[in-house]
């Protein structure tokens, strides 16, 4: 019980259309370990490290100690080895793995008999949805809502067949504040209707492993359109030609980065040399990183070390 240890991968909410509800896990993961000490600290290697290794308000930690307050559990100070592979800020799911992995931590250390239900539910409660906490925690794709306070139902799926998957990051990050500020209040009947229909036939998509049908399904119009502005690698890929290996894309989350899915059987180091020439063409600068749908989330981790 004095150490633990727990692996939980990013995540890409939204998927264009399925708005707030749907995401899918990402081969890119934050690994915790954590142990018994005198003082809460933090070493920290990796992506962004020089803000994952701050004590001061750190996301996991302050989940971490706010559940056990809410149990009235004692906290237990805490050493943190953190290794992070993927962007913070940039629509990849940071908060809700940091606020997963303070839970796990609070479930472990303080003895509490939660079931999976009860942690995504936690998590979605603090983060105001269950999209990325629900895929983070099962992995693969999944569809969640809330339905109480701190519940959630959730339906996880593997797609079948290969998806590889090409994530456009920029320099620049986007709270997700500011990305939820330029949405409207209300929409028209047609654009909810259109996403309804769009959502559901993705999802049957990556079901069947209809790559026809994937491309056609991405179309957005409840939050794409108003975010294009904030997020100017969208609108200089959308227009990317079809027959060039890439299927269709969508905003990574509230943005900024974008989520390509590839088809599989197109060269993808090739399809990613003329995603970088696009943007070159057209002044702008991302990285561009090749991977792939992630089967386990740290539900995986988590009851293996719970054995």
């Amino acid at each position: 019980m004095h150490t633990f240890s727990i692996s939980l991968p990013a995540t890409s909410a939204n998927l264009g259309p399925a708005f707030d509800a749907a995401a899918l896990a990402l081969g890119l993961t934050l690994r915790v370990e954590a142990r018994k000490a005198k003082k809460f600290s933090i070493v920290a290697t990796g992506r962004d490290s020089a803000i994952c290794s701050r004590v001061r308000n750190h996301l996991i930690l302050t989940t971490y100690e706010e559940v056990l307050r809410s149990e009235k559990k004692p906290v237990s100070q805490l050493a943190l080895t953190i290794a992070n592979e993927f962007p913070i800020g940039k629509g990849f799911g940071s908060s809700s793995a940091a606020r997963l992995a303070g839970i796990a931590l609070a479930v472990h250390f303080g003895k509490l008999r939660w079931s999976s239900a009860r942690i995504i539910g936690e998590a979605s409660q603090r983060e105001h949805h269950p999209d990325n906490a629900a895929a983070c925690w099962m992995g693969g794709v999944t569809v969640a809502r809330m339905c109480g306070e701190a519940e959630t139902q959730v339906a996880r799926l593997v797609p079948k067949g290969k998806w590889p998957l090409l994530l456009v990051i920029p320099e620049e990050s986007l709270p997700t504040e500011t990305a939820r500020a330029v949405l409207p209040d209300e929409y028209s009947r047609a654009d909810t209707v259109a996403n309804i229909q769009n959502s559901m036939l993705l999802l049957a998509a990556l079901f069947q492993g209809d790559r026809k049908l994937l491309a056609s399904s991405l179309e957005d119009r409840i939050h794409q359109p108003y975010r294009a502005e904030l997020c100017p690698l969208l609108p200089a890929l959308q227009d990317f030609p079809a027959n060039d290996g890439v299927l269709g894309i969508a905003l990574s989350g509230a943005g900024p980065s974008v989520l390509m899915f590839l088809d599989p059987e197109a060269r993808v180091e090739k399809t990613k040399a003329k995603v970088e020439a696009c943007l070159r063409e057209q002044g702008l600068n991302a990285e561009l990183l090749l991977t792939s749908i992630a089967k386990r989330g740290g539900e995986a981790s988590f009851l293996r070390r719970s054995r």
